[in-house]
């Protein structure tokens, strides 16, 4: 099989939903870990099936020759009366990472969202954008996150994503503009890019000295416009198969490989799909995605020959 130039995982997301619960519930995290050795990648992300006892995890993971590349990290920075605690359960996160050998920290505010802010209430319906104090808050709470991470060797990267309050491009502008970049990364994700109305590639190439991190991921174009049309929240988009894996949606993945590879990105890049894995089983989606972008690799190579 042709070398990725970078590395190369994939999301326990594929077999588990982590929004949608009832997708994949009865998947097992041996089955997980297994099916991803038997793609012949070794990186993933913490899924909510996994051990989370440090020994375990780490002998689960080591038998197979898998790295934990990351954990999502829900943070509620937006609101000044939540920091301290927020900091504190971040530095817990990032230590436990950082344990199991992982350097980027996956992390996303929830304020304002419908589906994660604990603060919502079940009947409302819109995110709640943020005003111009809920920003400075935001990244004063990031920054110091961000230097939380950095002395522990490892980088905070913000996940721009689907129905929360950096979402749009000018939202995840106006997020990097007002955040060190030197304590705050950014989480290049193709699909939440595409879902919050960004061109996926143009957004890599203007934030690209800002990433630490990638996740690779598709989205069904049709599925996204009748999304638009009908008002569909996040979590409905993902239970009607919005997402998917690269090479079954809509996005053109050439152009993003190609410049990831002439900018010599050397970090993780996970595949992600996101969908009901009873309609999409996810070692063969994952195992489609891979060929996609190995036949990626193979025409650039034929560019070069």
């Amino acid at each position: 099989m042709v070398r990725f130039p970078f590395r190369l995982g994939v999301h326990p997301i594929n077999w588990v939903g982590e929004d949608v619960k009832e997708h994949g519930d009865d998947t097992t995290y041996e089955e997980i870990m297994d099916d991803i050795q038997a793609l012949g990648l070794t990186g993933t992300e913490m899924g909510r099936k996994f051990p989370t006892e440090v020994a375990t995890l780490k002998r689960e993971l080591a038998k197979r020759n898998i790295q934990l590349v990351s954990q999502w990290k829900s943070v509620l920075f937006s609101d000044p009366a939540y920091r301290e605690r927020e900091l504190e359960a971040f530095r817990k996160h990032a230590e436990f990472l950082k344990d199991l050998g992982s350097n980027v920290i996956s992390t996303c505010e929830v304020g304002g969202s419908l589906h994660f802010d604990p603060r919502r209430t079940p009947n409302e319906r819109e995110v709640l954008r943020l005003d111009d104090a809920g920003w400075a808050s935001l990244a004063e709470g990031l920054n110091a996150a961000g230097r939380i991470a950095r002395g522990l060797g490892m980088k905070l990267t913000y996940h721009h994503h689907g129905g929360t309050v950096v979402e749009s491009p000018e939202e995840i502008d106006k997020l990097m503009a007002l955040t060190d970049p030197e304590a705050v990364f950014l989480l290049y994700d193709t699909g939440h890019a595409l879902y919050g109305g960004s061109d996926p590639l143009e957004l890599l190439k203007k934030h690209y000295d800002r990433i630490a991190y990638v996740h690779l991921k598709d989205v069904r174009l049709a599925r996204l416009t009748q999304a638009r049309e009908a008002g569909w929240d996040f979590v409905t988009c993902i239970r009607n198969g919005v997402f998917t894996v690269p090479g079954d949606g809509h996005i053109d993945f050439r152009p993003i490989v190609n410049e990831l590879i002439e900018r010599n990105y050397g970090g993780w890049a996970l595949l992600e799909g996101e969908q009901d894995p009873a309609e999409h089983p996810a070692r063969a989606y994952a195992a489609k995605a891979l060929s996609y972008l190995v036949s990626i690799l193979e025409a650039k190579e034929g560019e070069r020959a």
